[in-house]
């Protein structure tokens, strides 16, 4: 359809940083289809000004009030309170987009003038604060607000070590008992055997006689997240208290939560004007100049504020995430060290340890530390996302579902995470359950490549829906021979041979190790015999019959003897003769879902390809 070309247009047009191609295009769709709460969510990250996004995600919203992304880009943008059913973006995805507000200067008595985007919240004392909203869960965002129970995925997908999975022809050795989905869900606060309470805050300056009431008012109105009344209790007290800098401070991070960014740099230079040595400003100024600019260097500001304050944990952790973004894992785990001691039991320092861990594909500390996460906060959702994916590059395909699961009964729109139930149920064997969870997920967002390719390789191991699979797979060109011999075999299964024999050829010029030579030759001689070729099909089964026995199981062995003795049933014993070519050492398949997170380029390479049964 034309409006779904323009559309597209549209997307490219913005992906290619060309935000007025991209304005023109969606508002001539909107002018055809006032309804799409789409439209509006997209014309949200190319308008010019704060006022008109909101007006585009409320107006989302109104059409679909169950729209995720219109209700995070609100909440982020100050329009909504802060909601913990709503995850905020991902951290570790590619920025598609940025744009520039002009706020003041970094340090004090500095004015300048920024035009940026924004991110999500990081630190204890951190909130909300956003300029841009990022589109449909592409657009990431790299702090949190260490001072509230919700987080932004930060792993998914991190780079780790991918699994190693061996190339069997059934599905027999899949045992692995794989649970069902949740029954009753529960609000995830009950999961606690202990109401969680939020971090108390930092700074904490014994306050003047009169002002001690006021000051209760505030601390109870920051934890219930009622920035309002934190910036005029706040003000009381500096009329009061004329030489404290901290009210200054704690009414610049109000401003920040509510996205008022030109008002907050002005109240952390307000309290470096009263203490130059006060260390959380300098803080403040790093998350608003990283709000402003994602890709700005602010190790100075942390360093004036660690110098300033050696024990304020929260600089070392809000340093470890900003090493994270910008592929430091050792640096991070440094500062983490330091945070762990500073901010004891913190699950936010075992969410970034994990993190930091999986970057270092040291999968075994990577599970330690989340599992810490989730246990310190089981309403931390990030965690149950982290742990099913660290569980499902460990072959641990069971525990995988059961936190993925979790994660998916909160998060019900989170394609990613049905991607990932999908291959985690197709690892285990149980297709025809992969391919309910993997056409979610497409429904979710069509652009799921690893999603088409696991549901192709599940519609070929049922044995059904042959066209399905071949369109599939055939979206998820690849060089790698696992894809290609799933879309052989379900050329075969369509019943044109001819296009599975000129497949094949391509497979088998893939093939770099024993195993992966024995389903090539396997494969291959089953379509020759279908073809009616019986002598190229005895030459497949003779060069799969001299690879080694490790190369393939009893059951292929013996299944290739039975159809060669078939073929020629005038020679009691044939010669078999070992191919002279020698094969490529073992190659290790990583299948890996996502773009992920470290290593964006990484593509999933799953590799099992079953035999059907005899």
């Amino acid at each position: 359809m034309a409006e779904d070309t323009m559309f597209q247009q549209a997307v490219d047009a913005l992906r290619e940083g060309d935000k007025a191609k991209a304005r023109d295009l969606l508002r001539q769709l909107l002018k055809n289809d006032q309804n799409n709460p789409q439209y509006w969510i997209w014309l949200s990250a190319v308008v010019e000004s704060t006022k008109e996004r909101v007006y585009c995600l409320q107006t989302a919203l109104e059409l679909d009030p169950e729209n995720v992304t219109a209700k995070r880009g609100l909440v982020l943008l100050g329009a909504l309170p802060p909601d913990e059913t709503i995850q905020p973006f991902s951290l570790n995805r590619p920025r598609l987009w940025e744009e520039k507000l002009g706020l003041a200067g970094e340090k004090p008595k500095e004015k300048m003038t920024f035009k940026s985007l924004v991110t999500s919240p990081t630190g204890r004392l951190a909130g909300f604060g956003v300029i841009g909203i990022a589109v449909l869960a592409l657009v990431v965002f790299g702090l949190i607000v260490p001072n509230t129970e919700r987080l932004a995925p930060g792993i998914f997908f991190t780079a780790g070590p991918s699994p190693t999975y061996t190339l069997t022809p059934t599905f027999v050795n899949a045992t692995e008992q794989v649970p069902t989905g949740k029954g009753t869900l529960v609000p995830l606060a009950e999961l606690l055997a202990a109401p969680h309470t939020p971090t108390p805050l930092y700074v904490n300056t014994p306050r003047e006689p009169q002002s001690i009431d006021n000051f209760r008012v505030v601390r109870a109105a920051f934890e219930s997240q009622d920035w309002d009344a934190v910036i005029s209790g706040m003000r009381d007290i500096a009329l009061s208290e004329p030489d404290a800098a901290d009210p200054y401070y704690y009414i610049g991070e109000a401003y920040r939560f509510k996205g008022d960014f030109r008002n907050a740099l002005e109240a952390y230079n307000e309290a470096l004007r009263i203490d130059p040595n006060f260390g959380p400003p300098y803080l403040g100024l790093a998350r608003a100049r990283l709000i402003q600019d994602p890709d700005a260097n602010v190790i100075e500001l942390y360093e004036e504020a660690i110098n300033r304050d050696p024990d304020f944990g929260e600089v070392y952790l809000d340093r470890a995430i900003y090493y994270l973004n910008n592929e430091g894992p050792e640096l991070a785990l440094e500062d983490l060290a330091i945070a762990g001691r500073l901010l004891p039991g913190s699950p936010l320092v075992y969410f970034y340890e994990a993190r930091a861990h999986l970057a270092l594909d040291d999968l075994d500390k990577a599970k330690i530390a989340a599992l810490n996460a989730n246990e310190a906060d089981p309403t931390m959702l990030s965690a149950y996302l982290m742990l099913g994916e660290i569980y499902l590059a460990e072959g641990q395909y069971a525990e995988a579902i059961d936190f993925l699961q979790t994660y998916a009964a909160y998060d019900t729109r989170n394609a990613t995470a049905r991607a990932m139930i999908g291959e985690a149920y197709y690892r285990a064997g149980e297709c025809e359950t992969a391919i309910e969870a993997l056409s979610a997920a497409i429904s979710m967002d069509s652009r799921q490549r690893q999603s088409y390719l696991y549901r192709g390789l599940c519609y070929v191991e049922v044995g059904e829906e042959a066209d399905a699979a071949v369109s599939d797979l055939e979206r998820f060109p690849s060089d790698d021979f696992g894809p290609n011999l799933a879309l052989m075999r379900a050329y075969m299964l369509q019943e044109h041979f001819g296009d599975a024999y000129l497949q094949g050829e391509r497979v088998l010029s893939l093939a770099e190790t024993d195993e992966e030579l024995a389903l090539a030759y396997y494969w291959r001689a089953l379509n020759f015999e279908k073809r009616e070729e019986p002598e190229n099909a005895a030459k497949s089964w003779q060069e799969l019959l001299a690879l080694p026995r490790r190369a393939m199981t009893a059951r292929m062995r013996a299944e290739a003897e039975t159809h060669f003795y078939a073929i020629y049933t005038r020679t009691p014993s044939p010669t078999v003769t070992r191919p002279t070519s020698t094969p490529s050492p073992t190659k290790t398949v990583t299948p890996r879902l996502g773009a992920a997170t470290r290593t964006p380029s990484r593509t999933p390479t799953p590799t099992r390809t079953p035999t059907p049964a005899n």
